[in-house]
């Protein structure tokens, strides 16, 4: 049976497998059975190779990896663990904004501090979408019980509407920027994440705790590893849940 995912992302990438095999340093007959008769390659091969594509060797080859095998790589994608949000540094935040190339995505309620602490974000999306990064932007639909209920769970009750309410007043400025997307979702959120290419932050949520009191992941992805996996297929199950209007709301 052949390896179509492999097929797929060597074209995709504007390859051939005489390019592959030319770069890796192998016959390019070796790479003709790896696609047509889905032999797997040695692991050096296959991490050239998923570099090249920009795949996960998981992706490319689900039977190389076994589960106990992404479990201790995916303890190794864990960068650094704050007990709180509040205690990550500014400049790291600045940092994964500054360096992303390909994608920025930001999932929370409301994430009012991010415009807080840098007035100039705005701006520095819109730029960055202009330079070709995918911008997804998903805040709480503030018509949701969810986001009520989530308001109550942390002492405040209408305060989290509030929040997105004055964050939408930010983001409204990035509507006709391409490249730009702003969701919204009614999902009942474990985690907020904020994800800048292979890095990403994650803020946990704690019952009775607002989020800046709550632990924060920095992860950056390795291949073979599952744990940025998680949360970055977490990420697009709620993009693909979400709407471009709060219920309830026509768009001007």
């Amino acid at each position: 049976m052949p390896n179509d995912r492999l097929r797929d992302a060597i074209l995709r990438n504007g390859l051939t497998p005489v390019m592959v095999a030319d770069k890796i340093g192998v016959d390019p007959k070796t790479v003709e059975r790896w696609i047509t008769q889905d032999r797997t390659p040695y692991p050096r091969y296959r991490h050239a190779i998923a570099a090249m594509v920009r795949e996960d060797v998981p992706y490319l080859w689900p039977k190389a990896v076994t589960p106990e095998k992404a479990s201790r790589i995916g303890q190794s994608e864990m960068v650094q663990l704050y007990s709180r949000r509040s205690s990550v540094p500014y400049e790291l935040w600045h940092r994964l904004i500054e360096r992303a190339e390909e994608q920025i995505g930001i999932l929370a309620y409301a994430g009012l501090f991010l415009v807080e602490q840098d007035r100039k974000l705005v701006d520095v999306l819109r730029q960055k979408a202009v330079d070709g990064v995918d911008v997804k932007i998903l805040l709480g639909d503030p018509t949701s019980p969810a986001i009520e209920r989530r308001s109550v769970e942390e002492g405040a009750p209408g305060v989290m509407a509030a929040k997105i309410r004055q964050v939408q007043q930010y983001y409204r400025q990035l509507e006709e920027a391409p490249g730009v997307t702003v969701f919204y979702h009614d999902t009942t959120l474990y985690n907020s994440i904020y994800r800048f290419d292979d890095e990403m932050l994650v803020n946990m949520h704690v019952y009775g705790f607002p989020a800046p009191h709550a632990p924060v992941m920095h992860l950056r992805r390795l291949n073979g590893g599952d744990l940025f996996g998680t949360y970055a297929d977490s990420f697009d199950r709620v993009v693909s849940a979400s709407k471009q209007q709060p219920g309830g709301e026509v768009a001007a």
